[in-house]
């Protein structure tokens, strides 16, 4: 039995949660069942109650606020454990039209693609400033080059993911995880797609982006981190190779004028070669250094995945049902709360 589990990361949204819930289906072709997820990041407004209200079938409580990032990695291994196939993950101002959750799930039924990235019509969205707008096509043109897939929206939070694909990403952002799972999907050899979907009137402003400055330099550093997690010895040899070159440059000049005036005054020249040299030679061997350490993780993240999926295999349909009765509640929905 196919299974589509639509989570939504939730914070303070006991006001708009209840209109999301409304849009969203119970219903949906490929699939014999449909859930709902709440994860509620610490609200102190009544998130979780209104989601109970609402009859959302999971609630995830967490003790904390912990950022939305944090939020959506719970709710992906919230989903897993609950069996689903397939996770759409939406956002709780109800943003995006639910309606196209059946055109976002499409590829990965056709097999095409582990996940898939729902495209806003930027252009014609009424409340994105012109700098916004610019900004959100220079971020995706950005995780395009750094993924090297092909994905016009790449801060779109309107996204599905295959069982497989949420089992093989680690979110290490606390901010946001919208360009992070974009580059390490690119970066895993996962099958990235995009599809056109819709929007709703605006309800709140977003809490995400309160300063687009702020969200800009966020997100560049997201981008970075992720960047020097994955491809160590490209960006410290990149930085090596700059510095090599540049003290290498300065060794030339000192030898021009060596040969030809003597040298005398360009003493400067010498030591800032020296120490440009030695700093590009450095920053090479750091580089092999984090090579070998990110090879380190990838082997263990590997192990991770092939040891989750015979744990899988090794559990019976009645014996995974029972597991998540038990931590869900008998019906099968409830609340369960995250510890620190």
């Amino acid at each position: 039995m196919r299974k589509l589990i639509i989570q939504i990361p939730c914070f303070e949204e006991a006001e708009h949660l209840p209109v999301t819930l409304g849009d969203l289906p119970r219903a949906v072709p490929g699939f014999e069942r449909v859930e709902w997820l709440v994860v509620d990041d610490g609200s102190t407004d009544g998130t979780a109650e209104a989601a109970s209200r609402g009859g959302v079938d999971h609630v995830v409580r967490l003790s904390r606020h912990r950022g939305l990032a944090r939020a959506f990695t719970e709710g992906l291994e919230a989903s897993l454990r609950l069996g689903a196939d397939v996770i759409v993950n939406v956002d709780a101002d109800n943003q995006y039209r639910a309606d196209d959750i059946v055109h976002l799930v499409a590829p990965i039924l056709r097999g095409d693609a582990d996940m898939v990235v729902g495209a806003r019509p930027i252009d014609d969205i009424s409340h994105f400033s012109p700098l916004k707008k610019a900004l959100q096509r220079l971020g995706s043109r950005v995780v395009r080059m750094a993924s090297g897939t092909d994905v016009p929206d790449a801060t779109s939070g309107f996204r599905a993911l295959s069982r497989e694909a949420a089992r093989r990403l680690h979110v290490f952002s606390e901010y946001s995880y919208t360009l992070e799972t974009i580059i390490q999907a690119g970066w895993k050899g996962l099958a990235v797609a995009s599809v056109p979907v819709r929007v709703n009137p605006d309800l709140r402003p977003s809490k995400l982006v309160t300063s687009l400055p702020a969200y800009l330099r966020r997100q560049l550093l997201t981008i970075l981190r992720i960047f020097v997690t994955y491809r160590p010895f490209f960006f410290f040899a990149s930085l090596g190779a700059v510095a090599f070159g540049a003290g290498f440059l300065l060794g030339l000049r000192f030898l021009y004028f060596y040969l030809t005036e003597g040298g005398g005054g360009h003493v400067q020249s010498v030591i800032l070669a020296s120490l440009l040299l030695g700093s590009g030679l450095a920053l090479g061997l750091i580089g092999l250094v984090a090579d070998l350490v990110s090879v380190n993780r990838k082997l263990l993240e590997e192990v991770e995945w092939r040891v989750q999926r015979l744990e899988i295999s090794e559990v019976t349909p009645v014996e995974r049902a029972d597991r998540d009765a038990s931590a869900y509640g008998e019906s099968g929905s409830g609340s369960v709360a995250v510890p620190e």
